[in-house]
């Protein structure tokens, strides 16, 4: 293994180290994330198909979607800039 691709791998395991807390607490054991990076979006989807038949835009420039009652799915407005601003 390359020295540069090992360090970047050992990276983005310890970033997923990180997050484990925080993706434990989710509504969901299953997850698909999927980013737009053109558009600087991050979609996380609790089901496949998401089916939402209702969305929600909070405060914080997130996009909450629901199929009835059921949190389905989020989508993440700005991603990139976000992470800069809690670095």
């Amino acid at each position: 293994m390359q020295p540069e691709r090992s360090a970047a791998q050992s990276s983005a395991v310890l970033e997923l180290l990180e997050s484990l807390p925080h993706l434990l607490r989710l509504p969901s054991k299953q997850m698909w994330f999927d980013f737009d990076e053109e558009a600087d979006v991050l979609y996380v989807s609790f089901e496949r198909p998401q089916g939402a038949t209702d969305s929600e835009l909070t405060e914080e420039g997130v996009l909450m979607r629901y199929r009835g009652d059921q949190l389905v799915g989020v989508t993440i407005l700005n991603a990139r800039k976000r992470l800069r601003s809690h670095a």
